[in-house]
């Protein structure tokens, strides 16, 4: 294996020290308060905020997630930081798929659902092209990092 670069260092301890999780909980307080005027895009990164039932509290967790549109669908990527389990909204999405995504002022109701093969292999390039933090993670962990897809629930 490869000896880790000073970017793997840094992106690893980020997630050690539980960085990522106080400033997602940050980030989703300011999208909120302006309905994602701020906070909802950096430079070719869109963000949205994720809603889900927490699987083990029954508690409702919201996380600021870059995503990439696929028609109607909201595409997002379970890297949790290139760390080698998986974030704990994936986990809350495997155990319930329905969730709240908001983009911007809209808040639509979803279903989460892992990209199939052949979705995955044409998403994930795409992805990495977007946010190239993504293949980053792909390099640091030997999990393979799940491409998740966002459905809009029809009423």
């Amino acid at each position: 294996m490869a000896t880790p670069t000073m970017l793997q260092r840094l992106l690893k301890a980020a997630s050690d020290i539980g960085f990522w999780r106080g400033f997602g909980r940050l980030h989703a307080a300011v999208y909120r308060a302006t309905d994602g005027l701020v906070g909802g895009s950096a430079g070719r990164l869109t963000n949205l905020l994720l809603t889900t039932t927490g699987r083990k509290s029954g508690e409702r967790r919201t996380v600021p997630l870059a995503y990439v549109a696929d028609g109607e669908r909201f595409v997002v990527v379970a890297s949790n930081g290139g760390a080698d389990r998986h974030p704990a909204w994936w986990l809350n999405l495997l155990a319930n798929p329905r969730a709240t995504v908001q983009v911007r002022h809209l808040t639509v109701d979803v279903t989460a659902r892992e990209a199939t093969p052949v979705e995955h292999t044409r998403l994930w390039p795409h992805l990495k092209s977007v946010n190239p933090f993504f293949a980053q993670y792909e390099r640091m962990t030997g999990r393979r990092i799940p491409v998740v897809v966002l459905e809009r629930v029809r009423r």
